[in-house]
This record gives structure tokens, sequence and C-alpha cells, in this order.
């Protein structure tokens, strides 16, 4: 009988959703919009977009529909995609009017346990949690430049650690002095990464990189909730109808679910024992009277930063989080703190591979370099090295796309005019409650009318004289959409960027390397972030195999 009720709940939420997206549909004002047809009733386009992995589909419903179109979602629901700049600075910048749909809050959560940081960012619970980590005009600004450059030792040792594991490998490798060593090269920037957040981020030592592989449960914990699914047509159903959760895991969902929570729960445990060691530490730390003050606060790790301040008697009660909204942070940071890093670093990787040229220049500019550890402003000053890191963001966004839900009705700004399908001129998109945007990351990125007709090659040259055009991109950092921008833009990136920076400075003045397999064999894969994979390889694993030869100075 249970069974039976859950079923007809289940039925009954679907009907009334079904009945309430059908009318939606049928009085939405992007129904008048230009666009592609479904080519699938289930997916809409959102298969065709996530099978073409590149800007080349949205470019060519750009160039046929115009900057401002419909695009058809799951089940074949309208949704808004603009290039349109002011359009997408509108909706970046009004962040509780534009939050991120069910969908992706359902998915997400698969991995942050609870989900209590998505749903940070869509009430007063994310204004406190701005308020307390800081942000550029704060006191203690846990990601400004202050604290990211007191963690720049850390990212040297760490890819000091790689660059000697990885000579290891090419040592023991016969083949090395003349072909060079094949070396996947993926999973070890994904450790060096999940070493550099276990220490900048929670003092913690994951220890990825050991020369014994000896298993570390963090490490295993983190690695097994990436690995499993999380976006598709059953989490946009399960998102919409809770009870099909329940439903779907009696068949083999069941399996990844219970590895899953198992995951999550010993990530918990180890963010409890963290918890408790950095508010023993913030009390050992306070004056005499007991007060712990905001702006006293010095500790390198981002979590105990944030614990610290959280504890500060100069904060209001009402301001403070929770001891479990600040554990939901634990697998936020340790998540989008070493997932995009590696990936982003790994293509940067690809595209030196592809082009020796500019590997050659950089490597000229950093050998020139007397040391193998820079302070971050040093690091910075690179001008070669930091064409190359945004001209890798730019190409290749670790997040082709973002999406967002209007959480009520809206009129969006455009810069351009554009004409709908009834032949009306249009200079303003009208949004009702509950239509779905689509911000096309990669394509704002790769734009031939911002970025010129060598918009699709990879040219770090183009920094050094960048088109007017691009200021009207709303990013966070340097005209690109890949940190995203307005209110909800990363709040690391000044991390990532000092990171990747640091890992390239050590390990391309190491190393010469090229692609070990031709060029065409190397597809992209997108689950969360957008990974490499070899086409032939039905696993669709990330890899990226190289050929590795140490660098002999003449």
């Amino acid at each position: 009988m249970l069974l039976l009720s859950l079923i007809a709940s289940a039925i009954a939420v679907a009907l009334w959703k079904l009945i309430w997206r059908v009318y939606h549909e049928f009085t939405s004002p992007l129904r008048h919009l230009p666009g592609p047809k479904a080519t699938s009733l289930i997916y809409g386009n959102m298969g065709d977009i996530w099978e073409t992995q590149s800007c080349f589909l949205q470019e060519k419903w750009v160039e046929e529909y115009g900057n401002t179109l419909r695009y058809k979602g799951f089940f074949c629901t309208d949704g808004l995609l603009t290039v349109d700049a002011y359009a997408i600075s509108h909706i970046l910048a009004h962040n509780s009017d534009y939050q991120k749909p069910l969908y992706v809050r359902h998915g997400l959560a698969k991995i942050l346990g609870n989900g209590k940081i998505i749903e940070t960012h869509h009430g007063k619970l994310f204004l406190r949690y701005v308020r307390i980590i800081g942000s550029d005009g704060s006191q203690n600004p846990a990601f400004g430049p202050v604290q990211i450059r007191a963690l720049t030792s850390i990212f040297f040792a760490k890819a000091i650690r790689l660059r000697d594991v990885l000579t290891s490998e090419i040592s023991n490798n016969p083949a090395a002095n003349t072909t060079g060593a094949r070396i996947d090269i993926v999973p070890w920037l994904t450790k060096a990464a999940l070493d550099v957040i276990g220490l900048a981020g929670f003092n913690y030592n994951i220890d990825a990189l050991n020369a014994n592989e000896i298993p570390n449960e963090l490490n295993e914990a983190i690695s097994t909730v990436i690995a499993i699914p999380k976006f598709g047509i059953l989490n946009a159903l399960q998102a919409c109808i809770p009870l099909l959760c329940l439903i779907a895991s009696a068949n083999h969902i069941l399996a990844h679910y219970k590895l899953s929570l198992f995951a999550q729960r010993a990530m918990q445990r180890i963010a409890r024992e963290l918890l408790m060691s950095a508010k023993a530490a913030a009390r050992a730390g306070a004056k005499e009277t007991g007060e712990i003050d905001k702006s006293s606060i010095h500790g390198r790790d981002l979590f105990s930063q944030l614990v610290k301040a959280n504890m500060a008697t100069d904060i209001p009660k009402s301001q403070r989080l929770s001891d479990e909204d600040v554990l939901a942070q634990f697998a936020t940071f340790l998540a989008a703190g070493h997932e995009s890093t590696s990936t982003a670093t790994t293509w940067a990787f690809h595209q030196l591979a592809l082009a020796p040229e500019i590997q050659i220049k950089l490597r000229e500019e950093l050998i020139s370099v007397d040391t193998e550890t820079l302070s971050m402003d040093d690091l910075m000053a690179l001008p070669y090295l930091d064409a190359v890191v945004k001209e890798t963001l730019r190409t290749n966004p670790p997040v082709m796309h973002a999406a967002r839900t209007a959480m009520r009705d809206d009129v969006i700004p455009v810069k351009r005019p554009f004409t709908d399908k009834r032949g009306v001129v249009q200079d303003q998109i009208r949004i009702t409650k509950g239509d779905l945007i689509f911000i096309p990351i990669l394509a704002m990125n790769s734009s031939k009318e911002l970025w010129g007709p060598d918009a699709h090659e990879f040219k770090p040259e183009r920094w050094e004289n960048v088109p007017e055009a691009v200021s009207d991109i709303p990013g966070v950092w340097s005209h690109l959409l890949s940190f995203l921008g307005g209110p909800r833009a990363c709040i690391g990136y000044r991390f990532a960027v000092v990171e990747m920076k640091a890992l390239l400075f050590t390990l391309v003045r190491a190393f010469e390397f090229e692609l070990a397999v031709p060029a065409s064999d190397i597809g992209k894969h997108w689950v969360i972030v957008q990974r490499p994979i070899l086409r032939g390889d039905p696993t669709k694993k990330p890899q990226l195999p190289l050929l590795l030869k140490l660098y002999q100075r003449e």
C-alpha cells in the first residue's frame, strides 16, 4: 500500500507539473523568439549541445537566428539563449532573480551531500557566507590577494613534487631518451590539485602524489562522488518529482547511490574533525578577554579562515553560519578547488603540445627566471605565461556553459535589437517566472564578433592588444566568462589562476612534450567540467597521453 501511495503521489505531482509546464509554454514570451527545432522529444536540443562539445553549434544558431534566440530544453520546453553582452550582464548581476535551475542544484547536491552550499547561493544564507569569508572590500578577504600570496608557496611545493614524480616516471622508461615516455597527464595533474586544495584549503595532507600510492580516504571519497554521473534526464525528473528518487533507487542506480553516500559520509566526518580542530585553534588564539577579532585572523588555509571569521565576536550572531553550514563549504572547496584547475591545466598542456612554437616561447620566458619558486607577484609579472593562461581559459573554459531559471517576471535589456518570429523588432527580452536561460560561456569567449576573425585560434599574442569589443563581456576576470561574473562569480578565481601558473611554470621548465596520439584522436566529454578523452575509448575516461622528455638546457 505504501508503494502504491508513493506511486500515486508521484503521478499526481507529475501531472500537476505537466499541466503547469504546458500552460507556461503557451504563455511564455519566449515562444515568439526564433530558434532551432527540437531534435528529441525528451532532450530537446540539449543532446545536440552536449554531443557537440564546442561552440560551433551555438555559433551556427546565432548566424541563422540572431544573437537572441529560443532553444528547446528537456521535454521541448522553451529556453533563452543569448550572446548579447548586455543581456548576460543583467542576468548575472541580478543573482536573486536568476538562480540555478532545480535540476542543476539537484545534480550538484549529489556531490555536495546535503546541498546546502547550493542553497546558500539563493538567499540570506549566501549573503552571510560572503560577509564572513570576505571579498575584495572586506577586512579579511579569504580569497583576496593577501591570502593567495601566502598560499603560493604551497602551490609551488606541490608543483615541484609533481615534477619530481614525473621525472622518476621518465627515468624508469627506456624509451624516454628517444621518443619520450608516454604519460597520461590527467591523473597526475588531478593528484597535484587535490594535494594543493588539501593543504591550502584545509591544512589537510591528502598526499595523492605519494610515491607508494597508498590510498587516502579523502582522495578516494572525492574521486568517487565526482566519477558518478550527476546530470541527465533522470536527474531532471528527480529534481522536479522528488519521489522518483525513491522509486528509481530500486534499480542499478541504488549501487551508485550507496557508493556516493558512503563517500559523502567519509568527507563529512573528516570535515567535522577539521572543524573541531579549527575551532580549537581559534579559541587558542583569542585575546585575554576571550574575544576573537575578525580583523586579526591570519590563518593560511581557507577553511580555518572561514571558521575563525565565523567565530569572531565582531560578527553579529544573526550573520553567523551554523556548524552544518560551515561543513557544507568543505565539499564545495574540495570539489571546485581541484577539478576545474586540474582540467584547465590539462587543456593548457594540450594546446602547448599542439603548438610547439608557443611551448618553446613560453619555456624561454620561464627558464630565464633563476629560481624555481616565485612569489605570487613575480609569478603574475611573467607576461607570456599570463597570456598562455588567459588564452587557455578563453578557448577551453572547464565549464562550457551555465544555466539559470527566472524567479520572477522581468525585462532584460539588450545591446543589439532583434526581430522576433512575428517580424517585430524588439529592444528588450521579456521573461516570465520559470523560464530557463542558457549562458554560453564558450561561445562568448570564442565570438568572432567580439574577439575577431581568429577567435577560434589559440593565440596568446592576442592579449598584447585585446579588442575593445570584449570590454562588454561581464566576466569577473580578464573579459572572460570562464569564471562568470556578478555576485555569483567564482570566488576562488585568483586561487585557480595562481595555482595554474605555478604548475605550468614548474613543469614547462622541466619537460618537453607532445601528443602521444594523433590530434584527431582527442575528443571532449562534459560531466560537470569539460575533460579530454580518446575518441575510440568507449569508457570516455578522462585522459591526455603525452610523450614527455626531460628538457636539456644548453
